[in-house]
């Protein structure tokens, strides 16, 4: 092998690529062969030339078009290489962090649709024992039960709104619940003008995050919206009859989403939980 004569087979194959690729770049004004034959009109690389090939390659490594490599060769500048590399490094972590939100937003409808399929269907009472969970909690202008079917609406896009002021991604909006707090659901109020995301633990926003504590719940589900206050009623009277004592704020969540549609109203299933002890603590 001459390596100061390789033909196109013999520097494709030293190089681990294709005669189609290095026709391309050729094609493309990034690496013209080294020697014509005047005789044969053959054209040759010199194995040198496999320095070109490897920064060709490094460059689409990090994505760069071939267009751009071919503008960095011409221009040889380490300024502007610095520049276009820290520019595609941008938009690398961009496109990171976007599939990172995909990737969430496919694990948790995944696992909330297994835990739609574990969960008791109908007005079924049973225990569950939950640990802490992490919720991003915004105030709504509106009570829950003062606007039927449509409150959730109002409040889901206030939430939305909020998500988007703090620049926070969508991704969050899997598992949405409302609140109604321990003095209102002791005194059988059925009030609630808050609704939250559930947030991973290195979420950070001091003032609307809250602990959910860890612990006993009675609960009860439900894939009809207009049921929530007549399945409340019977989570609260079975809590009172098996002498639990409230123990924390009255959550709905909504466990799954189907792609469903009846007429104006949503598909889910939501879990009514409520936090208990025992009279002796």
């Amino acid at each position: 092998m001459n390596i100061q004569k390789l033909t196109i087979g013999q520097m494709a194959e030293l190089n681990h690529i294709t005669r189609q690729t290095l026709r391309h770049y050729e094609a493309e004004g990034l690496l013209t062969p080294y020697y014509t034959d005047p005789n044969s009109g053959y054209r040759y690389y010199h194995i040198n030339q496999s320095a070109r090939l490897d920064m060709i390659h490094r460059f689409k490594i990090c994505g760069m078009s071939l267009k751009q490599i071919k503008q960095e060769f011409e221009t040889a500048n380490i300024e502007d290489i610095q520049s276009s590399l820290k520019t595609q490094l941008d938009f690398i972590d961009e496109s990171v962090r976007r599939l990172n939100q995909s990737r969430y937003m496919i694990s948790r409808t995944l696992n909330n649709y297994a835990r739609y399929k574990s969960l008791p269907q109908g007005p079924t009472i049973f225990h569950e024992h939950l640990p802490p969970r992490k919720i991003y909690v915004h105030t709504s202008s509106v009570n829950f039960f003062d606007q039927e079917d449509s409150g959730y609406e109002i409040m889901l896009s206030e939430l939305k709104t909020s998500l988007v002021e703090k620049k926070l991604p969508a991704s969050y909006l899997c598992n949405i619940g409302t609140i109604i707090r321990r003095p209102y659901i002791e005194e059988r109020m059925l009030y609630s003008n808050e609704v939250f995301v559930f947030v991973e633990d290195d979420f950070e926003i001091p003032a609307k995050v809250e602990i959910l504590p860890g612990g006993m719940y009675v609960n009860i589900c439900s894939e009809t919206i207009f049921k929530e206050s007549e399945y409340a009623e019977q989570l609260l009277n079975y809590i009172t009859d098996a002498g639990f004592i409230i123990a924390g704020d009255y959550i709905c969540e909504v466990i799954a989403e189907f792609p469903m549609f009846d007429n104006l109203s949503r598909s889910m299933l939501y879990k009514i939980q409520i936090p208990v002890t025992t009279k002796e603590g």
